[in-house]
């Protein structure tokens, strides 16, 4: 019988009425293949996955289909948000059979879990370059009745390769400036001139790379690095990939120009967008990079909160069986709702009689990226807001409603971040109350669970957790100075440094030493889908660093740097996190204002970091009086005639006391540059 009506994912409910006779996975799935000496089919997916929609409709709804899987396979479905570590391990296996990964899933199994072959998605009958799902499932089989040495040999070969990615103690060479230098401009090498991002189709907005790029700008001011970031960001912001009318970027275009997306939206795009558009707004102050930014949080805050004010994962890329239909428009709808003032909005976002994909229209503006005069635009302002009012009425995608820890701590720093830019005391409460949802509800003793929904929790706390929300504590801390998020930083990275740190090998891995045993424990800095936790401890153990002085968390982002720097040196793009993490070790800014959180002069001070764009700062706030931890480069320094003052320090050393806020800004714009021994800076 199918098994998965007892689940809470809602990928898994949606195949909760297939004729398949579907399990989760767990020991009782597994002991059942060894019981009935089967093959696994293992398929891994997620809700607003489309070509994983497309499947389920062709394959796992077919009787006929699902005949032949539940007579030769025991059948195992996994929502791959709330099981990365399993998609993690069975994705790289994919990828060493010389397939490209990616959902849905399809990978074959010994009664035991190994991998010995496998694939995506499948057709019910051959085409695509791909041979039929029915065919593939009796010769998987009958390989492994008739073939067991082939078998061997693949889930030796494929096992061995895993634990040497994953387990091996590789002890490489550690990064060092001249190969951050290098790395950034073999990355800018890899960008697209003509549309922005990485070359190629499909695009992905891999924000990593484009932070990576950005701080690559502001430590040398090129203009190469500038403009490979601004391209990218103002050529996304208004192509197809940016919803015009709602707010929120889709996941992918499947096109070089950003104009074709991929319909559905990820919360861990978004929030990732929402901090690289605002780091760079705070320098360039663009308007369209504005706007994006209010329109996404509009989005998440309006379609994406949950009970308790945490935030969903996904909303769907179909509606009503068919992609993209809540999203396009043909040019009849546009010229009945929009009447005389059509004519101005299909010549804006393209709208064409015959329709610009498909025979229908994505709105976008890649033909008109430049703002109008600012009438045209608060015009065009009332027009999408009439289209956007009558989409409502249209049937809704699907919105996967469970709580994911590690997506939730990126959108909350994503939050606190643009609420301190844009002094939006609303933004920084919905990012208040979303962290301390996860941390109360889904936290207990310096613990996490990775997901929530209907009020369970789920399965154990992966690392990627810990980091993403220890550093959205930090970013809370910094910005409220309240007391509590640092001690849950401080109590989530104890956790991460008992369970998750291999010390025999270095690194934090994906999933604890005390939990569930799978063929390999992953560990690695490379990015996926969001970034790597390596990557992202680099940045949380600098903070943490420089707040505490405990020298175990310099010791630990040295010893990152180490066994994942032949990596990064192979794998430049997924990198990327670690790269920037680095980025943040080498010109770190202890920034010590010293007065009260919240006079004017305090606040004249934290207004000039509202128009700088400083990732590596990590600004302290002492009331007077009030003493620095011992051993700070600060610490002792105080107050100048009774005025707010405020100390810039590297490393050591600190600058002369600053009690202007005109000074402080023209020495901030100084350092962001200049302030770098010359090993530091590019040729």
């Amino acid at each position: 019988m199918n098994m998965l009506a007892q689940s809470t994912s809602p990928y898994l409910l949606q195949h909760k009425d297939n004729p398949v006779h579907w399990r989760q996975w767990g020991p009782e799935a597994l002991e059942e293949a060894r019981a009935q000496n089967k093959p696994i089919l293992l398929s891994i997916g997620y809700a607003a996955c489309h070509w994983c929609h497309v499947m389920a409709h062709e394959s796992f709804e077919s009787d006929a289909t699902a005949a032949v899987m539940n007579d030769l396979f025991v059948n195992i479905k996994v929502d791959r948000e709330e099981r990365p570590d399993i998609d993690a391990i069975y994705q790289t296996a994919l990828n060493m059979m010389g397939e490209q990964g990616g959902w849905p899933l399809t990978i074959f199994l010994t009664p035991q879990g190994e991998p010995f072959g496998g694939g995506t998605y499948f057709p019910p009958e051959a085409k695509f370059g791909k041979p039929a799902f029915p065919d593939v499932l009796r010769e998987v089989a009958r390989l492994f009745r008739e073939n067991g040495e082939q078998v061997t040999k693949n889930t030796t070969t494929l096992r061995t390769g895993l634990t040497q990615l994953f387990e091996s103690n590789r002890g490489g060479q550690q990064l060092d400036p001249t190969t951050l230098e290098l790395a950034m401009k073999r990355l800018c090498q890899q960008f697209d001139v003509f549309h922005g991002g990485l070359l190629g189709a499909p695009k992905f907005p891999n924000v990593p790379a484009i932070e990576l790029m950005w701080r690559a700008y502001l430590n040398t001011s090129m203009p190469q690095f500038q403009h490979a970031v601004e391209m990218t960001l103002i050529t996304m912001s208004q192509g197809g990939i940016y919803d015009h009318l709602g707010g929120g970027f889709a996941r992918y275009s499947v096109d070089e120009r950003w104009f074709v997306p991929h319909f559905e939206k990820m919360l861990y795009d978004n929030a990732q967008m929402i901090d690289i558009l605002t780091m760079v707004w705070l320098q360039n102050r663009n308007q369209t990079l504005r706007s994006r930014v209010e329109e996404t949080v509009g989005w998440v805050l309006r379609e994406m909160l949950t009970e308790g004010g945490a935030f969903a994962s996904s909303i769907d890329a179909d509606s009503e069986g068919e992609e993209g239909k809540y999203y396009v428009w043909s040019e009849t709808e546009i010229d009945d709702l929009l009447g005389k003032d059509a004519e101005l909005f299909r010549q804006v976002y393209d709208v064409r009689a015959g329709g610009n994909w498909e025979g229908k229209n994505i709105l976008h503006r890649l033909r008109t990226p430049v703002p109008l005069p600012a009438v045209q635009e608060g015009k065009l302002n009332a027009l999408r807001e009439k289209l956007f009012l009558a989409r409502e009425k249209r049937v809704k995608p699907a919105r996967d409603d469970k709580v994911l820890a590690d997506w939730n701590g990126l959108m909350v720093h994503a939050l606190a971040q643009a609420s301190d830019a844009f002094g939006r005391a609303d933004w920084q409460a919905a990012a208040v109350k979303a962290f301390w949802f996860v941390a109360d509800t889904m936290g207990k003793d310096g613990t996490l669970a990775h997901s929530w929904r209907a009020g369970k929790t789920g399965t154990t706390g992966i690392a990627d957790d810990y980091a993403n929300m220890a550093r959205a504590a930090l970013a809370l801390y910094e910005i409220t100075g309240h007391p509590p998020y640092l001690e849950k930083a401080l109590a989530w990275t104890k956790t991460l440094n008992e369970k998750f740190w291999r010390t025999d090998i270095g690194g934090y891995t994906l999933t604890p030493a005390d939990g569930e045993a799978l063929i390999v424990r992953v560990r690695t800095a490379m990015d996926g889908a969001t970034p790597s936790v390596n990557g992202t401890m680099m940045h949380v153990l600098v903070r943490l660093n420089a707040y505490t002085g405990d020298l175990d968390y310099a010791e630990r982002f040295s010893v990152i740097a180490q066994v994942f720097g032949d990596d990064a040196r192979r794998q430049l793009v997924p990198a990327a996190t670690l790269f920037g993490g680095f980025d943040f070790v080498l010109r770190a800014q202890q920034i010590v204002i010293v007065g009260q959180r919240n006079e004017a002069g305090v606040n004249a001070f934290r207004d000039v970091f509202r128009r700088l764009s400083a990732p590596n700062k990590i600004i302290t706030i002492v009331a007077p009086g009030e003493a620095l931890r011992a051993g700070h480069p600060a610490h002792g320094k105080g107050q100048v005639n009774n005025r707010p003052t405020v100390y810039l320090c590297a490393g050591d050393t600190c600058t002369a006391p600053i009690t202007d806020p005109v000074q402080l800004e023209t020495v901030m714009k100084m350092r962001v540059v200049s302030d770098r021994p010359a090993s530091q800076r590019f040729a």
